[in-house]
């Protein structure tokens, strides 16, 4: 939809004009896969479609929460805002006007909100990080508050926690906030530094390919794998002292890795210390212009998802491994928390239809499921558009 047609759309919905409009992106994470919440890196960008939030006020002390994806229509008194609501979308929305107001903030205002996003829901390109952004940025604008955007992205992920209970690491809602035009964003999730790094593709592009077998980080099996890693760092504090398995090399790792009895802790571990490395090594290859060795490392990245963290699934491995097949392919693999959603792949220009062809029919064939591809933008992160 068009700025114009969502216009329009709040117009229907409250008989009023909007008064702003907000956008924030979805994301796309290249490398560094289940780092984030281990103290790692992470190399995400941030994409050209996401989620817009509309919004007006009311003199109804009431925060009315509509959107143009879902039938669930919400109104809620300033005294409900802290509440999480039983399996509801809005508690996406919801949990980031808590977050407000555990700040300090005072909500004396009311406000009609309508959302529309083009994230396909699912997918793993973080359609909640960014309902979760743009709502964070809207507020900030209309309340004044001053926030930077990583604070914008904090209150975001403590909403993920907090109403939609899912333990997540920081990747999502940062780049939804931090994200920038033709950059990915190389962020170490413990300090929260970040650099942005140019995507100079020549010939390339980078193609997203939907599973279509939702992921649902919700499903609990995220979270058993924040407590299995938190499992790990507390058999190997026996050794050594530490916080997060990202502050472990490779070869410290190995040198201590037997105080891990947990043989499921062990393997996550491992996983995390290898895609930590990959990740630093692929950034590397990037500035290099490298992209032959950016590509092995998606791969390695895939297959140490699948053998050592076990969230990829025969969804996304049938996709991973058709599209390797595929002459032109520099590399592929799941992107975002697995259990379905998308890869992200690495193709040469001449074979991106090809890849489509090929691939689409190979994974219908072995799954039974119709995929979609999407060729990737790589956008700006959270923005006011009107």
């Amino acid at each position: 939809m068009t700025v114009t047609e969502l216009k329009s759309a709040f117009q229907s919905a409250y008989g009023k004009e909007a008064e702003a409009v907000y956008f924030s992106p979805g994301r796309v994470n290249l490398i560094g896969e289940h780092t984030d919440y281990n103290g790692g890196a992470v190399f995400p960008c941030a994409l050209s479609f996401g989620t817009y939030l509309l919004l007006s006020k009311n003199d109804k002390k009431l925060i009315n929460f509509k959107s143009l994806n879902q039938p669930e229509i919400v109104s809620l008194a300033f005294d409900q805002l802290t509440t999480r609501l039983e399996k509801s979308w809005v508690n996406y929305p919801l949990g980031v006007f808590a977050q407000y107001i555990k700040r300090g903030v005072k909500i004396e205002q009311g406000y009609d909100i309508l959302i529309w996003g083009n994230v396909p829901n699912g997918a793993g390109l973080s359609s909640s990080a960014a309902l979760e952004v743009v709502t964070a940025f809207a507020l900030n604008d209309q309340l004044g508050t001053g926030f930077d955007r990583t604070v914008l992205a904090q209150i975001g992920q403590k909403s993920e926690h907090e109403f939609a209970l899912v333990n997540c690491g920081i990747m999502d809602q940062f780049a939804s906030a931090n994200g920038k035009k033709d950059h990915a964003i190389h962020l170490n999730c413990d300090t929260l530094e970040f650099e942005l790094v140019p995507v100079k593709l020549k010939g390339v592009k980078i193609l997203i390919s939907n599973t279509h077998s939702p992921h649902k980080l919700d499903s609990g099996a995220y979270n058993q794998r924040v407590a299995e890693c938190k499992t790990a760092v507390e058999q190997l504090n026996k050794v050594r002292p530490l916080k997060y398995l990202a502050e472990l090399t490779e070869e410290e790792f190995k040198k201590i890795e037997s105080a891990i009895t947990d043989p499921i802790a062990h393997k996550r571990a491992r996983h995390v210390v290898g895609e930590v490395q990959r990740t630093s090594d692929a950034v590397k290859a990037l500035k290099a212009g490298e992209l032959e060795k950016f590509g092995k490392l998606m791969n390695a990245s895939h297959v140490s998802l699948r053998d050592d963290y076990e969230v990829t699934g025969p969804e996304l491995d049938a996709m991973a491994e058709e599209a390797w097949k595929v002459e032109g392919v520099i590399g592929s693999r799941m992107t975002g928390g697995g259990f379905g959603g998308c890869t992200v792949s690495l193709v040469k220009d001449e074979a991106v239809d090809t890849f489509i062809k090929q691939v689409g029919e190979a994974y219908e064939k072995r799954i039974g499921i119709k995929p979609e591809f999407y060729v990737a933008e790589i956008g700006d992160g959270a923005c006011k558009i009107a």
